[in-house]
This record gives structure tokens, C-alpha cells and sequence, in this order.
């Protein structure tokens, strides 16, 4: 099917020189998505797939032990996209208030992100609407300080930005001027709410994140807030009960063919080839997310089955084990406040973990010991590692 650009390009004048912006033509794609049947059955696969994760996330004893390092995963994924140097450990270390082992900058960068991320699903979870307030909200958020703080946080751009190059005339993509931004998002916020017509919830994430992306309408932040526009949007159509499928890892080891299909969709509105895209990434992540949630979950029975061979000490131990899920990397101290136990029960607790070797202490301080529940911490660390 040959439907041409989906927008139109405009002249501007900036930097002094002249350059085109390309302005998208507003959602759903005119003529419509073109279903074969291959890629009809790709994205029914794709529907099953999630609902098999839903299912997954209802199953786990508590969700919310593993969301916490699983939310902070994504986190680490979609900013290393952006550049940052951090991994999950890092994170992890800032939270416990000590020293990364990169630049404070950017574990601070990813931080934010975990914070706009989770007020961005408070917010729905309220029964607050996906909207323009709340992608604003969110942006806020991400860019509340640290770097970024100086980029407008929360406000569409008034200024004009690019994507590669270093200005507008050389860039591999610009968006629209400043001044069509605020309707282009209008009219992106009327199609995610059914105008003119209503969209079926996963075709929606796919020309959604594409119009995000193309319309670019803050000066930073775009590509981590257009990806978790996907996951957003998933959860307030109750397709997930909790937000287990982030496609930042998939988009991190795809990324030339990632650029490549958006681009193609505004030049030629190839939009199939990018429906085709999208439905792998969500099979692809999504199994893999159901993957992890079983080997973690394996790997926690196994471990208690081990823990409750100590006899009386298993008690203590079981507890520790349990805040050790939440949070992989831990100080005795903060496991001591977790489990409201004594120092002492903690510590000969941890001596018992350290023993059968779920454990593994990664400071020799008499004081602020610091230790790492390893088997959990390597099933969640894929794709995770810091670039060298």
C-alpha cells in the first residue's frame, strides 16, 4: 500500500540558516492499516502473550517484591539508550545513600526516571486519564533536578529542537516548530481516547509511540517518555495489571533498525513494516519478562527450601530472604529497619545466607556491611551491564 508521507514539511528559520521540519498528520493513518493475514496472526500472538505476563504477574506471591527492581530495571535500560553510564546495582547503592560507581549524575538521571515512572501509574491507577497533564507530570518529574533541570521541566518546548547533527540543517531529523507542537499533542491525546475513532488497544501503543516520538515535544526526555507511553498506556486499558513489559531493552538491541522504521513510516507511511516491528518486540519482551518472573521465582523456592533446613534460625533467615527480594543489594542496617529484628538476629541471619551461599557480602566493614542476594541480582541484570 502506497500512502506517501504522513505529514507535511515546513520551512524554518533558526540558527541562521533555513531548514525543513516535518509536521505529522494527525492519527489514526489514512488509508488504514492494511491486516494480512500474517500480520493480523502476529498481533493476535502478541495479545496472547501479554495476557500469558498478566497472568504471570497475578501469579507471583507478591508482585510488589518483584516490581520494585523490575521498575528500576527499565529504568536503567531506557536511559542507557539516552547515554547514561549506570547499572542496576548502581541504582541500587544511590538508594541505599552510597557511593555508585559512576558519575552521581547519572544514576541520579536514572532515579528520576524511576520516580516519573511510578507517579505516572500512581496518577492511573487513581483513575487519572492518560493526558498532555499527565505526560507534562511526568516530565516534570524526570528533569526535577539534576541534568536536564534547566530544560523546561514539565513544558512543551518553545524553542525548536533536532535529532542528530548539531544543528537543524545537518540533523538526520527534525520535528515540528515550536508553535505546532501543542496541537499535534492535542490531537495525539484525542486519538488515545477514541477520536475520531476507536483504536484497539495494542495498535494503538504502535501509532502512538511513533507520533510521540515524531512530534518530539519536549527539548529532553522524549525517547524515555515515548517508550514508557507504550507501558502507560497498557496498564490504564487494564492489558496489564502491573507494569511488566517494557520494550526499552528490545528498541536498545534493534536501535539502527529501531531509527530506520520510524523513519520510514514518515517518509513513505510504511506503517505495516512498523506494526510488524512492534508486534515481535512485544512477543519478544514479553516472553522474556515471563521467563524472568519464573526464574526468579524458582530461584526464591529453591532458596527457601534451603533456608528452611536450618531449623530454628530458618524463621529469621526467611525474613531477611523476603527483604532481600525487594531489594537485591542491601546494608545490614537497612535489612535490621526492614524486618524491625535486632541487629544481631540480622547478622547471624545473613551468616546462615552467606553459608549456603545465597549471599555474598560485598564489603569487609565491621560497620555499613554491604551484601548482594546474587542469584536474584544476575537474573535481572540481563541487557542491564554497563557499557564499557
Amino acid at each position: 500500500m502506497q500512502r506517501g508521507a504522513q505529514g507535511e514539511y515546513v520551512t524554518i528559520s533558526t540558527v541562521g540558516e533555513t531548514a525543513r521540519a516535518f509536521v505529522p498528520a494527525p492519527l489514526p493513518p489514512v488509508p488504514g492499516i492494511a491486516w494480512t493475514s500474517a500480520l493480523r496472526e502476529k498481533f493476535d500472538r502478541a495479545l496472547i502473550t501479554l495476557g500469558r505476563l498478566d497472568s504471570v504477574s497475578v501469579l507471583l506471591p507478591d508482585t510488589t517484591l518483584f516490581l520494585y527492581t523490575y521498575v528500576r530495571k527499565e529504568a536503567v535500560l531506557s536511559s542507557m539508550i539516552e547515554g547514561t553510564q549506570s547499572s542496576l546495582s548502581d541504582l541500587l547503592l544511590l538508594e541505599l545513600e552510597l557511593e555508585p560507581g559512576v558519575p552521581l549524575a547519572d544514576v541520579r538521571e536514572v532515579s528520576n526516571y524511576v520516580q516519573a515512572m511510578e507517579h505516572g501509574l500512581l496518577r492511573l491507577k487513581a483513575g487519572f486519564p492518560l493526558c498532555l497533564r499527565l505526560f507534562r507530570e511526568v516530565h516534570g518529574i524526570l528533569f526535577s533536578h539534576g541534568r536536564g533541570s534547566t530544560q523546561t521541566p514539565g513544558e512543551f518546548r518553545r524553542s525548536q529542537n533536532w535529532i542528530g547533527g548539531t544543528r537543524p540543517g545537518n540533523a538526520a531529523f527534525v520535528p515540528p516548530p515550536p508553535d505546532h507542537v501543542q496541537i499535534r499533542m492535542g490531537q495525539l491525546e484525542l486519538f488515545l481516547h477514541n477520536e475520531p475513532e476507536a483504536t484497539s488497544v495494542l495498535e494503538k501503543a504502535a501509532l502512538a509511540h511513533v507520533q510521540f516520538e515524531t512530534i518530539h515535544p519536549f527539548l529532553d526526555g522524549n525517547g524515555r517518555l515515548g517508550r514508557l507511553l507504550i507501558t502507560l498506556l497498557l496498564c490504564e486499558q487494564k492489558v496489564l495489571s502491573a507494569p511488566m513489559l517494557y520494550l526499552s531493552l528490545y528498541f536498545k538491541t534493534h536501535r539502527a533498525r529501531y531509527y530506520e522504521l520510524l523513519n520510514a513510516v514518515r517518509v513513505t507511511g510504511d506503517w505495516e513494516i512498523w506494526f510488524d516491528f512492534f508486534a515481535d518486540a512485544v512477543i519478544h519482551t514479553a516472553t522474556q519478562a515471563v521467563e524472568t518472573a519464573q526464574q526468579l521465582l524458582a530461584l526464591a523456592k529453591a532458596d527457601q527450601t534451603r533456608i528452611a533446613s536450618l531449623g530454628r534460625a530458618a524463621a529469621s533467615a526467611l525474613q531477611v530472604h523476603r527483604a532481600l527480594m525487594e531489594r537485591p543489594i542491601v546494608t545490614a542496617g537497612w535489612l535490621t529497619q526492614k524486618t524491625a529484628m535486632t541487629a544481631a538476629t540480622v547478622n547471624k541471619a545473613l551468616k546462615h545466607l552467606e553459608r549456603l551461599n545465597i549471599v555474598h557480602e560485598l564489603t569487609a566493614h565491621r560497620r555499613n556491611r554491604l551484601f548482594r542476594y546474587t542469584g536474584y541480582l544476575d537474573i535481572l541484570n540481563l541487557g542491564t551491564e554497563r557499557p564499557d
